[in-house]
């Protein structure tokens, strides 16, 4: 072996934020002049330096070097032990070069920051918050909240056993405010949350080597409690009790004064009415099998006949009404229908569309051989027709409607629908054809 190092302390001691050192003796046992450059490897290569970088020795000298650390304030510089080596690389004989080894103990810091989420809630009686604690040291730590008493009728609910936050970690700790009455009137009250938070190692033996034991907080809040009637809403309720008050003592009586008026006035039309009928009556007696004038007789004739003219205003036959659904499922085409039965003729005068899911696609309508309508179903949730000539379809012939499904609609429900589905009401008269 041509090079020999050694540190000078088995261990180093260094706290994050400030600076230590140790001495690496150097000696060149070879039998020439030797330059050695220096390299840190380990975790404390980013905070390690070595002064000065490079050494010259003559055969059989040795002389030492400063070996600084200076680890950051920070999470990311664990608390613990950590390895240190350096290796010490001849810039003549790069093959002798030599590693000397120790250990670094990084000693733990506390720095903790606490904040009340949010700082104030509006509620009626009990409003929720959280504390979120960030632990920027560098070792675990438990963290313990307590709830200030600030006044009986304020109850703070914070949790019970502490919370260990690690390092670089956030946590959120629930926090519940309630006021022990309901505030019904009135102007909103403001009810002050103290916490203070306290933060200790979770490992206290390795806190007398900083000094450092714990770290308190104190934090404040506000829960704005609401009045449950506000002052708009009392004097919204004082207008109705004034307008309940008015119908009752002004309104109402006019009212029914008025309606009983109304009536006793039709009763009196209805006695003189009846009076006059028993005068005539007594005046003008009729015999039992005497026959109306011919006049009289003719009108009734008339009316006998109207009664099946009602039928048979639009050409006859009874009035028929067939529903078609057509179920159809997504990229697919369907077709439902409806046969006119044999010796009759359906004539058509209104056509009812119902897409209530709202599904997309195309709907051809036909009547017999004829195309009525096609129209897209995204155009429309509910349609309708009406012909005041009505649409002759023969008989054997169909109502056909088809459906080319694109994609299904979602109803009311909110969910959407495994198939596209239409409904359509075909309405008109159902007569007989007519016999040469």
């Amino acid at each position: 072996m041509t090079t020999t190092t050694e540190f000078g302390l088995p261990t180093v001691f260094v706290t994050p934020g400030s600076e230590a050192s140790t001495k690496l003796t150097v000696r060149n046992d070879s039998d020439i002049v030797e330059a050695y450059e220096f390299e840190v490897v380990g975790e404390c290569a980013p905070w390690t330096s070595v002064e000065p970088t490079r050494l010259s020795l003559y055969p059989g000298t040795s002389e030492q070097v400063t070996v600084v650390l200076r680890p950051p304030r920070s999470s990311e510089v664990r608390a613990g032990e950590v390895p240190l080596g350096v290796r010490v690389l001849p810039v003549e004989r790069p093959e002798s070069a030599v590693v000397s080894e120790t250990t670094v103990v990084v000693e733990p810091f506390l720095q903790q920051h606490a904040e009340l989420v949010p700082e104030r809630r509006r509620a009626w009686r009990s409003a929720r918050f959280h504390v979120e604690v960030r632990n920027v040291g560098n070792t675990p730590v438990g963290v313990t909240l307590v709830a200030a008493e600030a006044d009986d009728q304020l109850r703070v609910t914070v949790p019970a056993e502490p919370a260990i936050v690690d390092p670089g970690v956030r946590v959120e700790l629930p926090v519940r405010a309630r006021v022990g009455k309901v505030l019904w009137f009135g102007s909103p009250l403001a009810w002050p949350v103290r916490l203070t938070t306290t933060s200790s190692a979770a490992e206290s033996e390795v806190f007398p080597a900083t000094g450092e034991a714990t770290q308190v907080e104190e934090l404040e809040g506000e829960l704005l409690q609401l009045p449950v009637f506000a002052k708009w809403m009392l004097a919204l309720l004082a207008l109705l009790l004034a307008l309940l008050v008015a119908w009752l003592l002004l309104v109402r009586p006019a009212v029914q004064s008025a309606a009983r008026e109304a009536a006793d006035d039709r009763a009196e039309e209805l006695v003189e009415a009846g009076e006059q009928q028993a005068a005539a009556a007594q005046t003008q007696p009729q015999r039992s099998d005497e026959q109306p004038p011919s006049g009289q007789q003719q009108g009734q004739g008339q009316g006998q006949q109207g009664q099946p003219g009602q039928g048979n205003a639009i050409g006859g036959g009874a009035q028929s009404s067939s529903s078609i659904e057509v179920r159809t499922n997504t990229g697919d085409q369907g077709t439902g229908s409806y046969v006119v039965p044999a010796g009759k003729v359906f004539r058509i005068t209104d056509l009812v569309l119902a897409n209530h899911q709202g599904d997309e696609g195309v709907l051809t309508i036909v009547f017999g051989e004829r195309t009525v309508t096609t129209i897209a179903l995204e155009t429309f949730r509910n349609q309708d027709y009406h012909w005041v000539t009505p649409i002759d379809v023969p008989e054997n012939s169909s109502v056909s409607a088809t459906v080319t499904c694109s994609r299904p609609g979602t109803p009311a429900s909110g969910r959407q629908a495994p198939n596209c589905l239409q409904l359509l009401n075909v309405s008109g008269t159902l007569a007989d054809v007519p016999r040469e």
